[in-house]
């Protein structure tokens, strides 16, 4: 008797986790990019990317369920992705730390603009690293990844105007490091 009353329900339910599991499709495919590109400016290797950003899709497919304002999918997998290749990295330096005893230092490049490419980048991203989170993340999503002021805001979950003031302190900061 009582498989009778939930055999209507059952079709529901099933339903229902198939609308869920559409909606959280359609929101990754939406957003899947740029978690790999958040995760590859923190990293700056490929592979170590693509592995941060498929850890976040689980977990958020995990958590899918709880999120309250589907709406923010974007923004609440950025901070993921963000905050796991935080963590990979600083597991990364961790493990080196404890491999190494010696830092060896690559080959020269051959060229001589190879070689100020390459120092200018590493001036750069060195300097990017060493700007606050709040700075490096606003700075990445803004200007690395062509975002537009009100789409970081979004994202981040932050007033508009409070993105504008981290960028501005996160360019100039950076002015006065690269000098």
């Amino acid at each position: 008797m009582t498989h009778d009353r939930a055999e209507p329900w059952a079709g529901c339910l099933v339903s229902g986790e198939e609308a869920l599991e559409t909606e959280f499709a359609a929101r990754l495919a939406d957003s899947s990019t740029l978690a790999f590109r958040v995760a590859f400016s923190v990293l700056r290797h490929k592979q170590d990317a693509e592995d941060v950003a498929q850890e976040a899709f689980v977990r958020a497919h995990r958590s899918f369920r709880q999120l309250r304002d589907r709406d923010r999918f974007r923004g609440w997998l950025v901070r993921m992705s963000w905050r796991l290749a935080m963590d990979h990295r600083r597991g990364a330096i961790r493990r080196a730390a404890r491999e190494l005893t010696t830092i060896e230092r690559p080959p020269a490049p051959s060229a001589e603009e190879t070689m100020i490419s390459d120092e200018r980048s590493t001036r750069l991203w060195q300097a990017v690293d060493d700007l606050p989170e709040k700075l490096r993340l606003v700075l990445v999503l803004s200007v690395i990844e062509d975002q537009r002021v009100r789409e970081v805001a979004t994202l981040l979950g932050v007033p508009e105007g409070t993105v504008k003031s981290r960028l501005f302190d996160a360019r100039r900061r950076l002015q006065e490091q690269l000098k």
